[in-house]
């Protein structure tokens, strides 16, 4: 068993495809395909699952994922160790919904990228449903995701919150929502509404708030971020948790402001997943201790800002 055959496994499994994981390796597809089959073969194991429409990880496969990802990273660790400065560069995956806070995930990667210069990251959006799937299928390393207070959390991960706040609405400085103290729903459905696609938590609080009933007009859109440029533009309101509005880039320049819900008290939790395994790679350790530490921080901040 090589080292490059767990390298290319778990590159087939993060991409999701061979065709993609030959790309990224530089490698032929039947070069990359034979490598797997020998490593099954020594293995007595199938990884992959592979159908007409291509291939993905099988269920042994995911059972062994953790510990091919385990001694990767304990050969990069002995590579450093050794001073090896030829050691390969590992990927962090982390999925993540919209209304995440860009005032605490951007400076997270940031301050990760410094300590672990030779591993990338890439933080693709999803929703909570492909993130969840992702997480099992081992294609994420991480997950951000949504809930309201008293959803039940999934089996399988490990959960942490990181942050806790309120619905509030979004809307310009100029709208006459922006007037009043507290936005309640008869105000609310007198101005067109930007509404979260479904399959997002914010597009299942929005419904039970409206209790079936419709604004005057309204939008669908994927995520908070599309949400709020429609509402930076004058197109109407949106319903966001407050901590992805306060402190993005387009409320600090003014274009748009938060008022809250008249008669609310929902808490929004913005919680970090990843699937429940004996073994973590260092880099994903490293980047959910920094996403805790982080949190706390921007936290107290955040509530000494809207308080003040």
């Amino acid at each position: 068993m090589r080292i490059e055959q767990l390298e290319y496994m778990a590159a087939v499994t993060r991409l999701g495809s061979l065709r993609r994981a030959a790309e990224e390796l530089h490698l032929s597809q039947p070069a990359l395909s034979e490598t797997v089959r020998n490593l099954e073969r020594e293995l007595g194991v199938d990884l992959l699952e592979r159908k007409r429409t291509g291939a993905k990880i099988s269920d042994e496969g995911r059972e062994l994922l953790p510990h091919i990802m385990s001694v990767l990273d304990a050969v990069d660790r002995l590579r450093g160790a050794a001073g090896d400065q030829h050691r390969i560069s590992r990927m962090v995956r982390l999925g993540t919904v919209n209304t995440a806070t860009v005032p605490l995930v951007i400076p997270t990667v940031r301050e990760f990228r410094a300590s672990h210069p030779l591993t990338q990251v890439e933080l693709v959006g999803a929703q909570q449903a492909d993130i969840h799937r992702g997480l099992l299928e081992g294609a994420f390393d991480l997950g951000l995701v949504n809930y309201l207070r008293g959803d039940d959390m999934p089996p399988g991960f490990e959960t942490t919150e990181l942050v806790c706040g309120r619905p509030v609405v979004c809307v310009r400085p100029d709208s006459p929502l922006a007037a009043l103290d507290a936005v309640d729903t008869d105000s609310l459905l007198t101005e067109p509404l930007v509404v979260m696609r479904s399959g997002y938590v914010m597009h299942r609080f929005v419904h039970r708030l409206l209790r079936g009933r419709s604004p005057s007009f309204s939008y669908s859109t994927d995520g908070a971020e599309m949400g709020k440029l429609m509402v930076a533009e004058g197109l109407g309101a949106t319903v966001l948790p407050d901590f992805s509005v306060v402190g993005d880039p387009l409320e600090r320049r003014g274009a748009i402001t938060v008022r809250p819900l008249a008669g609310d008290a929902t808490d929004v939790l913005l919680v970090l997943q990843r699937r429940l395994s004996a073994s973590v790679p260092r880099a994903v350790r490293d980047l959910h201790e920094l996403f805790v530490r982080n949190a706390q921080a921007s936290d107290a901040a955040w509530r000494r800002r809207t308080k003040g």
